[in-house]
């Protein structure tokens, strides 16, 4: 007899589900299935898991492939189930393929292809709905986004559309997802748009996808210019569809833990805050040589005027630009100093030059200070007047962090508004105003 065992959440269970337990089942006599615990999922950083365990257990089950189901509730626990259950064969869905490849010391491997096209009509029985979202653009951030998503119970990656074909072929062929060669045909296929394209095709994109009725997720800077995000935010709103700029420190979970001790009266009345990201970027990176809408401000300016906002406000009374600039023009290191009514400011960004990375919030009895990489928040302290008395205080980011921002946009899909503090339509709108007065002021705009 020849075992098999596989594993999963097998949360909102769908015709990807039910396809890969199909083709378990058919590598041999007898198919074992792991059900994840809650506390397992969500310290592997699977977020959003909707049905309880003994929902998708039952469910599993009414596929009427497993022949025994197991709950998977530790790491670890994957080898100590193969020696137990005497297995031949251990299967997942490729979109994992090679991470379980250290289980070939102990049986067989098998990477079952991955199902596209998720269809809901499982789901509309239980009236629930998978989101299937489609990716414009085939960067850097948009590899690290379709890994994330399938971190995101309730929403799937169904396809990419790129106006250069063979980057969109490639793409989706590396990640098991259809490729549009006309948006058209993405827009039929898909719930929501994810929009990871050069900054300048951020308007016309998302416009687009609102008028076919598509919520909208946009990397940062969603626009950068005042007028368009405003005008894309009214239509949203009119319309009832979700538009939601991706800026992930916002949604950080330790981030947020922070802002909420700079705003509690811990550290007195907020009256500095001094904001640093630079990174040394390949000079042959489009952020620059793009001469129009490259430089180290509109890359990474959105994380370091955010805790600023946050913590400030938009009605700033004055605002000054400096920048280092390299031969071709581009800002290779940008400050920004904010004067407000009651505090100062300064936001420090760079591509070209290199600066110590912190977020340090100074208050009139005590500052938080965040080494970097302040933008994935997992460590910061809260020092007094006294040298001795430091509160420290944690919090887990998981993977690149854009799980938060997608399982928070999906929230709001689903109705839920509970996270739409964490980024406000005033504060997109007052980012997008300062990018476009950098920009006048370049000669760019």
């Amino acid at each position: 007899m020849t075992r098999v065992i596989t594993y999963g959440t097998f949360d909102l269970l769908h015709e990807g589900h039910y396809r890969l337990l199909e083709r378990a089942k058919e590598l041999g006599d007898y198919l074992i299935v792991g059900v994840t615990t809650e506390a397992y999922d969500k310290a592997r950083g699977k977020l959003n898991v909707i049905d309880s365990l003994a929902t998708r257990i039952e469910n599993v089950r009414k596929t009427g492939f497993a022949d025994e189901i197991i709950v998977e509730e530790s790491p670890g626990q994957k080898v100590q189930d193969v020696k137990k259950y005497q297995i031949d064969i251990f299967t997942v869905g490729s979109d994992w393929t090679g991470s379980f490849d250290y289980m070939k010391d102990y049986c067989k491997v098998v990477y079952l292809e991955r199902t596209k096209n998720i269809s809901s009509t499982m789901l509309r029985v239980q009236n629930k709905r998978i989101q299937r979202i489609g990716m414009i653009g085939t960067g850097r951030i948009a590899e690290r986004f379709v890994l994330e998503v399938k971190l995101v119970s309730g929403i799937s990656a169904q396809g990419v559309y790129n106006p250069h074909k063979e980057s969109a072929e490639k793409f989706a062929k590396r990640w098991e997802i259809d490729s549009y060669e006309e948006i058209e045909e993405m827009y039929e296929a898909v719930d929501a748009v994810y929009v990871a394209s050069p900054h300048e095709t951020h308007y016309d994109y998302i416009k687009s996808a609102l008028e076919h009725g598509k919520h909208v997720l946009s990397e940062k800077p969603m626009v950068l210019k005042k007028a368009q995000v405003e005008e894309l935010f009214q239509y949203a709103r009119a319309h009832k569809l979700i538009l939601f700029e991706g800026i992930k420190t916002a949604y950080c979970p330790g981030f947020n833990k922070l802002l909420g001790i700079a705003c509690s009266g811990m550290i007195g009345s907020v009256r500095n805050v001094e904001v640093c990201f630079t990174k040394l970027e390949n000079p042959g990176h489009r952020e620059l040589t793009d001469i129009r809408y490259g430089g180290s401000l509109t890359e990474l300016g959105s994380y370091v005027m955010l805790p600023i906002l946050k913590l400030f406000g938009e009605d700033y009374r004055d605002i000054r630009f400096d920048a280092i600039r390299g031969e071709n023009g581009l800002d290779l290191f940008t400050k920004i100093s904010f004067c407000y009514p009651n505090g100062i400011a300064t936001a420090t960004c760079g591509l070209g030059v290199k600066s110590e990375g912190r977020l340090l919030i100074a208050g009139t009895k005590g500052y938080i200070i965040a080494e970097a990489p302040w933008w994935k928040t997992s460590y910061f302290e809260v020092h007094y007047e006294d040298p001795q008395k430091v509160d420290k205080y944690s919090e887990p980011f998981l993977g690149e962090g854009l799980r938060y921002e997608i399982s928070d946009f999906l929230s709001m899909i689903n109705g839920r508004n509970s996270s739409e503090f964490k980024l406000t339509r005033s504060e997109s709108v007052a980012l997008a105003d300062i990018m476009e007065q950098f920009l006048k002021a370049e000669g760019r705009l």
